[in-house]
């Protein structure tokens, strides 16, 4: 991806056997983190001298699925732009918007290939280094003797080629899912009336980008100036003897720009035609399909994207594209959305997976949070308290006793030939 962008990932045959086979080593890594988490949980390692330790790898745990959802978002194509949507929710909820926009992929990119695996390699180093120092966890319940036996490295390595080649085999056999993005221009020429009605919306401030709940970073923009007045200007200045209609319409009171906006939505929506002759009467109707047209041509989400200035920053993009209701709509008929659990699946359940190791955001979505209001807030808040709770384990009191109440720990110290 440094070298030759993200594009390459999707419009070559090496990159799409290559990004295959970066999904499902995401799936056989979450899988081996969460078996060592397992082990280490059922087995006491916590224990004293071993808590921070366990702190250390609980982080390590956190930052590697953050890391997953990060790289799905990266994709660039249909399932990054739902994803992206729905994490910037999650983060927005929590608060986290403010500093991490996961709209933006330029920032999502550098945290993810740069930021976290830092963070991780600090701590992994750490982590290991505390192993070294206070030794591996032995069985600490007197009837269950042990013995140290010495690492077989040419079988662990053999281990290791194994399953690199079981990566390859199933990325070849079932390679990673290209779910063609979504566009402006394709809404604008497939259905300009939904793009007139959507541009409306943001005009009089009724669109869900406008009415935002959490109206934090980097939703604090005024949708009208972002969506209607900068690419117009762009539009007009195009244009030789013409008359300004967004000038007209500004300058109309607030009863008269209503009273036009009406009378627009209703035109586009009986009419599929664009018209954007002069209207002395109701600037509007000219104004919105200058836009539209700007869309079809493909110039309108360029300039919402030179908006930002940022590089490659599809925000604005996304959140129209969001305002039309055109990405719900391929969600769900996908089978991709929260409450279809879509966050573990792909499309429709095809192989490969998802990030089935979300499956508990969707319990909560269609459980506890189905009928909150606040529910991205609620579910952030949720997360971070099990988050709280599951890295200072090894400190609370009662709690910690859990795994020997389970007794889970009788089968993963059970060696049949340790008195032979």
């Amino acid at each position: 991806m440094v070298f030759f962008g993200p594009n390459w990932w999707f419009t070559t045959s090496l990159g799409t056997i290559t990004r295959s086979i970066h999904l499902w080593a995401v799936q056989a890594f979450v899988v081996f983190v969460m078996l060592h988490v397992l082990i280490v949980f059922f087995s006491g390692g916590y224990r004293p001298p071993r808590r921070f330790v366990w702190v250390l790898g609980s982080l390590m745990f956190f930052l590697a699925l953050m890391e997953a959802e990060f790289g799905y978002v990266l994709r660039d194509d249909f399932s990054s732009q739902w994803r992206s949507l729905q994490g910037a929710d999650l983060y927005n909820g929590s608060g986290l918007g403010v500093i991490i926009n996961n709209l933006n992929y330029a920032q999502i990119y550098g945290i993810h290939i740069v930021v976290i695996p830092l963070i991780i390699i600090g701590l992994l180093f750490l982590h290991y280094a505390l192993v070294r120092l206070r030794g591996i966890a032995k069985p600490y319940k007197k009837e269950f003797p042990y013995r140290i036996v010495k690492a077989n490295h040419t079988v662990l390595f053999l281990r290791g080629i194994v399953l690199v080649c079981v990566i390859i085999i199933l990325a070849l056999i079932f390679p990673s899912p290209f779910l063609e993005p979504v566009t402006v221009k394709q809404i604008a020429t497939e259905d300009p009336s939904l793009m007139a009605t959507t541009l409306i919306s943001e005009i009089n401030h009724s669109s869900d980008t406008a009415t935002y709940v959490d109206t934090i970073a980097p939703y604090q923009f005024d949708t009208k100036q972002v969506y209607i007045d900068e690419p117009y200007q762009q539009y007009y200045a195009t244009q030789q003897n013409s008359i300004n209609m967004l000038d007209l319409f500004n300058a109309e009171d607030k009863q008269m720009q209503e009273s036009n906006l009406k009378a627009a939505t209703t035109y586009f929506t009986n009419s599929k035609s664009l018209d954007t002759l002069p209207n002395l009467e109701n600037p509007a109707i000219p104004l919105i399909s200058s836009l539209v047209l700007m869309g079809q041509s493909g110039l309108y989400e360029a300039s919402l994207q030179h908006e930002l200035n940022t590089g490659y920053n599809p925000t604005y993009v996304l959140r129209f594209l969001s305002d039309t209701g055109v990405l719900e709509d391929k969600a769900t008929k996908l089978g991709i959305t929260t409450p279809q659990y879509g966050m573990l699946q792909e499309e429709n359940g095809k192989i490969p997976p998802g990030a089935w190791w979300l499956a508990p955001l969707g319990l909560m979505d269609n459980t506890i949070l189905q009928n909150d209001d606040n529910q991205d807030r609620d579910g952030a808040e949720i997360i971070g308290i099990f988050m709280l709770i599951f890295t200072a384990f090894p400190y609370i009191p009662l709690l910690n006793q859990l795994p020997d109440k389970l007794g889970v720990y009788k089968l993963i110290w059970k060696d049949k030939h340790i008195n032979k």
